[in-house]
């Protein structure tokens, strides 16, 4: 089995190490062949060459991309998806905040032909929460979860469409992020309503989940900007 792994990465040199290791020992494991992608989204620490430095099995293909200025990571995303050969694709948030090993959960509703896109999930019944976010940032959630279903007109049966650890059919990745323009957080929406309207099935599936406190999003600090990309997404998707 070919999987190509995606990590988008800001600012993330002291992390990045362990994501690499991590996604390389879930490959080894399961005698897969593979591909991990890090995409260095204009940080402006030593992300790009810590990641360099790793050295990992000779059959693993590492490639490291890096980009500037910061753009977001959609953005990041979608540089990963453009060069991913897998016949399966993963992209996971850096900081390890799910195990690889629920890949193969997601990788088992691609393989039963049923779905073509499979989300984790911190929300399903379940799910295991090791540590929760703080309660600001899950109330903020709750609110944007009510503004995706009722002004974007995400599919309400999806509980968790943010959550950083996606398993795509390669094909349907492939085209659903070569259409898809935006750069911020909400790509993921605009992915998921591009898949609805083009007939691709998404399942959920739950995962065991810790936050992670150094996170790189702030939905205080970059509300304003959120504001602005919620209002871009609305627009893009009324034309779809």
């Amino acid at each position: 089995m070919n999987i190509s792994i995606i990590v988008p990465a800001f600012n993330e040199s002291k992390k990045i190490g362990r994501d690499i290791k991590a996604a390389e020992e879930f490959i080894v494991r399961n005698n897969f062949q593979g591909e991990i992608f890090v995409v260095d989204d204009g940080s402006k620490d030593d992300t790009a060459e810590a990641a360099k430095t790793v050295e990992i099995s000779p059959h693993i293909s590492l490639r490291v991309i890096r980009y500037e200025p910061h753009r977001g990571k959609g953005y990041a995303v979608r540089t990963g998806m453009k060069s991913a050969k897998g016949d399966y694709i993963l992209f996971a948030d850096s900081g390890l905040c799910v195990p690889y090993d629920y890949v193969l959960t997601g990788l088992k509703i691609l393989k039963s032909g049923d779905f073509d896109i499979a989300h984790g999930s911190r929300k399903l019944e379940d799910s295991k929460i090791i540590r929760q976010q703080p309660w600001l940032r899950r109330l903020i959630s709750k609110v944007f979860r009510w503004i995706f279903i009722h002004w974007l007109h995400v599919p309400s049966e999806l509980t968790d469409t943010q959550c950083g650890f996606k398993v795509y059919k390669g094909d349907a990745a492939r085209k659903l992020y070569e259409q898809c323009v935006t750069d911020g957080f909400l790509f993921e929406i605009e992915i998921i309503v591009r898949a609805q309207k083009q007939g691709y099935r998404i399942k959920e599936f739950p995962v065991e989940w810790t936050v992670d406190l150094d996170s790189r999003l702030s939905l205080t600090r970059n509300s304003f900007g959120f504001i602005r990309e919620l209002i871009a997404v609305k627009r893009l998707l009324s034309n779809m």
